[in-house]
């Protein structure tokens, strides 16, 4: 949630600014702002509410501020309501002009996260003499960095450390100095941050795609860093001002990655990626040894011996993530013979669960700084337990904290709704499956396994010829109110995902239920033309959910179906079949899950809304 950008440099600030708060749209935001300074002019600030193009706009594409050092943020709201006045960036004099224009203040500066203890903190500044012009915690923040500095005449490295041992809560900030026109400072505790370097350049961002066409060079500041930041160069500060050194690391994703490609929407763009990504991520860790095929985890660190001392596994995700690890669980129990439990992390954090001290917890999170899964992993290591992170962004913080990373190969994922994340993160989760058991003893036939995943790209490929026809079938059901998704075992796990992607995208009502559980109260809300689509790839599983379906076909239901071809002819039985290719039945949510994906999509574009940037959503969420 919000998007911070920073640059210093020999170039124009404002235009590279406005361009970086662009690639972080797909964050979420309902105000933007910048701020400017060329040399030891005053801060130019200006601020705007809504979409980007009306700061773009009123900044005439960034021409109408001169300066080559500065600071940009789009805001979601947390504490205040939307507007110019609350809008980042915020000032720490006592301004009558809502923090904007020309400001003569010490400290300018954005902010990321929520401050728990602001009106605490605030009441202390007005003891003070500061007034304060916004309802934000962020200006609080930034007049407590004002204090410090003021107070004990200290630099800003010091100032910084002595605000965030004060602050509780999470923050990723970024300030300017009057005092410091050639410097950029920022401080970090649990929300993302990003520091590029280029020749006489430097660049800051929330996420990689902002700065992903300037730098491939970047650092990543940790949990209760600082830096000061110049034209080409960065410093790194502990909490008692000590320099300490970083590992620069190189994203290998290509600027044109993060482009639409030709798609009129990223969120198509990425369906389609799907295939390539899979096949990616497959590739990196299945090697051929001689004739055979093995999964190779030397690169996540978890060795065989490690393996062995499992004696159950919790998976621990949001959304998406948590949908793989339901669909995940029945692979790992059957195959692996694991006691698995699939925890929500918002829930896991706050639970009292005596862990066993031989489990594994696995945490799934394509951003790798998700609030409550970062929290989660965070309490299993206090526990003493193993933890194995499975991520998209390299060195991202649940990457660096957990005992164990696999990596997928998605790349850049722009549109809020996951699509290619969620397919690599359940590929990896199949292999992790097939590695524990074997090394556990419980499989015979490894190599045919391996055998079937490797056959999953290709086939999502076959699925997506068939988009033209979900199309058609979402112009239909456009103006549906309800829509209801039933499922048993495996494919009750692809119905909370496919029902999550049509409610986030749509606006449409949906609800994703066990089929079993229909005749517990929910089939009361069938009637006439209610759409209810089933989910039909478990042979041991069909007849029972088909039969469920009937029962809603009898009461007026509109019944879409999805089993894979050949294997059964449902064409009597639903309204409106869909076909995936053949693949084990452990795998096959890797195919189904793609024809409710297109039918999400088809709906939200036949319903005139924005695909890729829905409302009140936003792509990480780093706070609670």
């Amino acid at each position: 949630m919000c998007g911070i950008v920073g640059y210093i440099g020999d170039k124009q600030a404002a235009p590279i600014l406005l361009q970086g708060l662009a690639k972080l749209e797909y964050r979420g935001y309902d105000s933007a702002g910048i701020t400017v300074r060329e040399g030891e002019k005053p801060a130019e600030v200006v601020k705007t509410i809504g979409k980007l193009h009306n700061l773009i706009e009123k900044t005439d594409e960034g021409r109408a501020l001169v300066g080559t050092c500065g600071i940009g943020h789009t805001r979601w709201a947390t504490h205040g309501a939307p507007s110019k006045t609350n809008a980042h960036p915020h000032v720490s004099g006592n301004c009558t002009n809502s923090g904007s224009g020309a400001v003569e203040s010490e400290v300018v500066g954005v902010h990321n996260g929520i401050i728990e203890n602001y009106q605490e903190l605030k009441a202390k500044m007005e003891r003070h003499g500061y007034k304060f012009y916004s309802e934000t915690d962020t200006e609080v923040l930034i007049k407590l960095v004002d204090y410090y500095f003021k107070k004990y005449k200290m630099g800003p490295i010091d100032a910084l450390a002595k605000t965030i041992v004060r602050v509780r809560g999470s923050y990723a900030l970024v300030v300017m100095f009057a005092d410091y026109p050639d410097r950029i400072f920022v401080a970090r505790k649990d929300s993302p941050m990003i520091i590029g370097v280029n020749d006489g350049e430097s660049f800051i961002a929330s996420d990689v795609p902002a700065i992903l066409s300037h730098t491939r060079n970047v650092y990543y500041i940790g949990n209760l860093e600082m830096a000061e930041i110049s034209a080409g160069n960065v410093d790194f500060y502990n909490l008692d001002g000590d320099r300490i050194e970083k590992e620069e690391t190189h994203i290998e994703w290509d600027a044109k990655a993060a482009e639409k490609g030709g798609y009129e929407h990223f969120m198509m763009k990425e369906i389609h990626e799907q295939p390539q990504v899979v096949l990616d991520t497959l590739h990196k860790y299945i090697k051929e040894e001689g004739a055979a095929k093995t999964i190779d985890l030397s690169e996540v660190g978890l060795t065989d011996e490690d393996i062995t001392k499992f004696s159950n596994v919790y998976i621990v995700a949001c959304g998406s993530a948590w949908h793989v690890g339901m669909e995940a669980q029945y692979v790992l129990e059957e195959l692996g013979d694991f006691q698995v439990r699939v925890e929500l992390a918002s829930e896991f954090r706050y639970r009292k669960n005596r862990l066993p001290a031989d489990s594994l917890v696995i945490i799934i999170s394509q951003s790798g700084e998700t609030a409550d899964s970062l929290a989660a992993l965070r309490m299993a290591k206090d526990k003493g337990i193993t933890t194995l992170a499975i991520v998209n962004v390299v060195g991202s913080s649940i990457a660096r904290e957990a005992d164990y990373c696999m990596y997928t190969l998605g790349g850049p994922e722009i549109s809020v709704a996951t699509t290619k994340a969620y397919s690599c993160q359940l590929v990896c989760m199949f292999m992790l499956a097939l590695k524990f058991a074997v090394v556990r003893g419980c499989m015979e036939d490894y190599g045919n396994y391996l055998d079937e995943l490797l056959s999953i790209p290709e086939k999502m490929n076959k699925v997506l010829e068939d988009k033209e026809r979900i199309q058609w079938f979402a112009s239909k059901y456009s103006n549906a109110r309800d829509i209801f998704f039933i499922g048993r075992g495996i494919d009750y796990a692809i119905c909370l995902e496919g029902s999550l992607k049509m409610k986030e995208i749509s606006y449409i009502h949906s609800e994703a239920y066990a089929a079993g559980e229909m005749k517990h109260g929910t089939i009361s809300l069938i009637e006439d033309g209610t759409l209810v689509i089933g989910t039909l790839t478990q042979s041991d599983l069909y007849e029972k959910t088909l039969s469920n379906m009937m029962e809603c076909k009898s009461r007026g239901a509109y019944l879409m179906g999805i089993t894979s071809y050949g294997k059964y002819d449902v064409e009597d039985s639903v309204n409106f079949p869909v076909y995936v290719p053949k693949v084990d039945e452990h795998f096959i949510g890797s195919l189904a899950i793609i024809p409710l994906q297109l039918l999400g999509y088809y709906l939200s574009v036949s319903r005139g809304l924005d695909v890729d940037k829905p409302r009140n959503l936003a792509k990480s969420v780093t706070v609670e």
